[in-house]
């Protein structure tokens, strides 16, 4: 039995999936999948076991982008990890982002939130003045949260990933797949991110002038029945596309899941659907030909980018 495994150990390891055996009946696990026959229409994608560390699929993993509001993540881990009061009331700060320079927000400057509330809203909704005031009360300041964000990547062994601000809307905040699923591994053991990330919806109160404001979760894949999100996050910009980044489970394990560039608003969320059945049924459906063109083109103006960049 154990020579066996031992073959089928080295056969999936060559055909780039892999299998974990059964240890308890009871426990149903996905069969090894062909990676050949999963195609999704992102730039980058990586699917990682969460029990094993073991990639279970990729696409140009490692491949340095904008990771637009995926940011918004580290951020939350950063403020977390600070310990911060979550009840400290803390006005809307942006001086020190000039990104945000007319970007729209219903939020009213210098207006008011307790610290929970505006990482929520960050995380929850995306809502990129609160991401911003967040950095400009942490101890320090701003600039000393920025440092954080960056000695947090390094820690974790994100390599290839760097922060200029903590709302993604710059493109110079970038990262891989494979960085990224670090970085969703480390934020997972913080049951606040796990609550925050993954509230459906929530009306909140501000204070100086006091209003309310209700916001709603980017990732719709949170209000579906069949998906178990644990922890997500959302982003999107021009230059980073369409980005999605999760915690689930797949055929009954835990995954880490992170697509970044994808082509349409909807199309990121397809793409995870495609990998989750492709897992599961060892089927997935078929990516529309416009969305295959735009993976094809990013994918040229990569190569030439290098090769430009190595002429240098």
């Amino acid at each position: 039995m154990k020579i066996r495994l031992s073959i089928l150990s080295l056969f999936f390891a060559f055909t780039g999936t892999f299998i974990t055996p059964t240890i308890n009946a009871a426990e149903t696990t996905a069969a090894p999948r062909d990676a050949s026959t999963l195609k999704i229409a992102s730039g980058s994608a990586l699917l990682m076991d969460m029990q094993t560390n073991k990639v279970i699929y990729s696409s140009n993993p490692d491949v340095i982008v904008p990771i637009a509001s995926v940011s918004k993540l580290m951020t939350g881990l950063v403020v977390v990890e600070a310990r911060q009061n979550m009840d400290e009331w803390i006005n809307v700060d942006i001086r020190n982002t000039p990104e945000m320079k007319g970007v729209f927000s219903r939020v009213k400057l210098k207006s008011e939130l307790p610290r929970r509330e505006m990482l929520l809203i960050a995380l929850m909704s995306s809502e990129n003045r609160a991401a911003a005031s967040l950095a400009h009360h942490y101890p320090g300041g701003y600039a000393a949260f920025i440092a954080a964000m960056n000695a947090k990547a390094k820690a974790l062994g994100m390599t290839s990933t760097h922060f200029v601000e903590p709302t993604g809307l710059s493109e110079r905040n970038v990262s891989t797949a494979r960085d990224l699923s670090k970085l969703l591994v480390a934020a997972h053991k913080h049951p606040l991110l796990v609550e925050l990330t993954t509230t459906k919806e929530k009306t909140v109160s501000f204070r100086k002038p006091n209003y309310t404001l209700g916001f709603r979760n980017t990732d719709h894949l949170v209000n579906k029945a069949d998906w178990d999100i644990k922890i997500t996050k959302t982003g999107f910009t021009n230059p980073a596309g369409h980005c999605l980044v999760l915690v689930t489970k797949m055929g009954n394990r835990p995954v880490a899941l992170v697509i970044l560039d994808a082509f349409g608003k909807y199309t990121h969320f397809a793409d995870a659907s495609r990998i989750r059945s492709w897992v599961e049924t060892g089927r997935s459906a078929n990516v529309p030909a416009v969305a295959q063109q735009y993976k094809a083109d990013k994918n040229l103006k990569s190569r030439q980018s290098g090769v430009v960049e190595a002429a240098k």
